[in-house]
């Protein structure tokens, strides 16, 4: 069964946006356009609801690229060719007994929540190497700290709003710390550097505090 057509919006003078509604279908969207071949197709970028399809203007103009994304029609019974990873995390956050507080749970049943559900890599950004995650236990949807942290250590296991993250560097932060991992997420020496992408499927493990 093909899923029904999305629309196609210019985004800038060599770049397509595609309107999909929802981060599953987002992926299943940047897997055809990945298959299809088109000519002059640059990249495939993923959004949250989101597909941003950018031209390589020496190759082609970007209204025959349009037209072939129109034509595009992605099959929803396929199987998404999907990594998987297991990330340890000790659950020691600075930010773990506010999180309980804030949900009304238990910092164990905080924990049985994170691990409990795998997460989806939904998209990436804000920093190499940082993606957002999706898809988790929906009580463990927590605002934002009220202050930022200056400085948040790489490997930093964190929530806010509907996403989950690791801080795959040292870097300011605002997001609500619950544990952390020795995972490398980002290494500029590795191809590919980033260790999770979109459409990834994560589960986090839970071991010790």
């Amino acid at each position: 069964m093909t899923v029904d057509p999305v629309p196609v919006r210019a985004c800038g003078e060599n770049a397509w946006l595609l309107d999909v509604g929802d981060n599953r279908s987002v992926h299943r969207w940047a897997a055809a356009v990945r298959q299809a071949d088109l000519p002059g197709v640059q990249e495939v970028v993923p959004g949250l609801t989101t597909l941003l399809v950018t031209v390589d203007p020496e190759v082609t103009s970007a209204a025959p690229l349009r037209s072939a994304l129109e034509r595009l029609a992605p099959d929803a019974d396929d199987v998404l060719d999907e990594e998987h990873h297991i990330i340890d995390v000790r659950y020691d956050g600075a930010d773990l007994a506010d999180v309980a507080r804030l949900t009304g749970l238990t910092v164990d049943e905080v924990v049985a929540a994170h691990t409990g559900t795998p997460w989806r890599v939904a998209f990436c950004g804000f920093a190499p190497g940082f993606s957002y995650l999706t898809g988790g236990d929906p009580r463990l949807q927590v605002p934002r700290r009220d202050e930022s942290r200056i400085r948040v250590p790489a490997g930093a296991v964190a929530i806010a709003g509907q996403f989950s993250s690791v801080y795959p560097r040292v870097s300011p932060g605002g997001w609500q710390l619950l544990g952390h991992t020795d995972a490398v997420l980002w290494d500029s020496s590795a191809d590919p550097p980033a260790m999770l992408r979109p459409g990834a499927v994560v589960q986090f493990r839970d071991v010790g505090r």
